[in-house]
């Protein structure tokens, strides 16, 4: 998804311009999305109408649905949060913002007083031809970019959002240099960056658990778009201190501190939803007979504190479809795995 704003003092054809090349991408065959920022109140509703009496009976969000669907919330949005839910609505290759000039994605300006360190190009939207809407366009596809926080190029010697967003700006990065992001997140309404081993870990973990479940009872053919949602009402746990060891193939698998905390706080929290003991300080995992990746005949141990565990068939093949799902996330070589052991145990 790539964002571009569209910015200027009123009365300048932001609008127009808007208009334009929202018109021009949808030509082209994108699949675009928009946005409004005004400083006024903006009423999608007309007075007396059945959703409009919703609102003023209270309701903080009303959803009106009939050829389209409209939502009209009481309260405004931060601009990242509203590019995040859109994620959830479509695939949509463009969104089009018309105002939040003190945001920082690339700024398409209407009048040379906004100017800033964002902006791609100064327009004069009165006077711009079809070849330069045709020009404009091209600049959106090379320089928009997606959520600045979830912009990685570790490949290319970065790791900061803002400074890959600036680089992007600039036109000495596409977004082909970028790492593939393979998984979004939001934290109580913050988007929160995942780079691509942290976003393919979740992906893959997530994946496998659902391979588990019976989809062809909720008319799921396809994995395709997965969405998440975990109300989290309790105080969330403090991450653990541990040490990590996996062996595959009973060869040891080097892994750095960052990869063997993920590893180490997903292994205890799946160990912590299924209720095993209290005050668990040592896990050890082990899954073998795995013939030609299938799991369905290997094996699974479970050990807490040093204690076996016994664990159900549904339970079995959650832990080791997750587990399988959560080495393939470290992208081995082609070695084919036949056997894995995994220890945690706090330090």
């Amino acid at each position: 998804m790539k964002i571009v704003s569209i910015v200027g003092k009123k009365n300048t054809g932001k609008t127009s311009l808007t208009v334009k090349v929202i018109e021009e991408l949808t030509k082209r065959g994108y699949n675009v999305a928009s946005i409004k920022h005004s400083h006024h109140s903006i009423e999608m509703d007309k007075e007396n109408t059945d959703t409009w009496k919703h609102k003023q009976a209270g309701a903080n969000l009303v959803v009106g649905v009939g050829s389209t669907t409209f939502f009209n919330a009481r309260q405004e949005m931060d601009l990242n949060r509203i590019l995040f839910l859109l994620k959830h609505i479509d695939e949509f290759d463009f969104v089009i913002i018309e105002g939040y000039k003190s945001y920082n994605y690339p700024k398409i300006i209407t009048s040379p007083n906004v100017r800033d360190e964002y902006t791609i190009k100064e327009v004069d939207s009165f006077t711009i031809d079809e070849e330069g809407i045709i020009e404009l366009a091209d600049l959106i596809e090379e320089r928009g970019h997606d959520i600045v926080d979830t912009l990685f190029a570790n490949n290319c010697e970065f790791n900061n959002g803002e400074a890959i967003a600036r680089e992007i700006r600039q036109g000495n990065l596409t977004i082909d240099d970028l790492d593939e992001v393979h998984s979004y997140l939001s934290v109580d309404g913050h988007v929160v960056g995942l780079n691509r081993f942290v976003s393919d870990y979740l992906k893959q973990s997530v994946i496998g658990v659902i391979n588990t479940l019976n989809l062809d009872d909720y008319d799921v053919e396809d994995i395709g778009k997965i969405e998440l949602i975990v109300p989290n009402k309790k105080n969330p746990q403090n991450p653990i201190d541990a040490n990590c060891t996996i062996l595959i193939n009973n060869k040891n698998l080097e892994i750095n501190e960052f990869t063997a905390k993920i590893v180490s706080n997903s292994i205890k929290a799946m160990v912590n939803s299924i209720k095993t003991e209290d005050n668990v300080k040592k896990i050890d995992f082990e899954i073998s007979n795995i013939v030609d990746g299938d799991l369905t005949k290997s094996d699974i141990l479970l050990k807490t504190n040093d204690h076996d565990v016994e664990i159900n068939k549904f339970t079995q093949g959650i832990l080791k479809e997750t587990i399988y799902a959560i080495i393939n996330s470290l992208k081995l070589e082609d070695e084919e795995v036949h056997e894995i052991k995994i220890n945690v145990e706090e330090g």
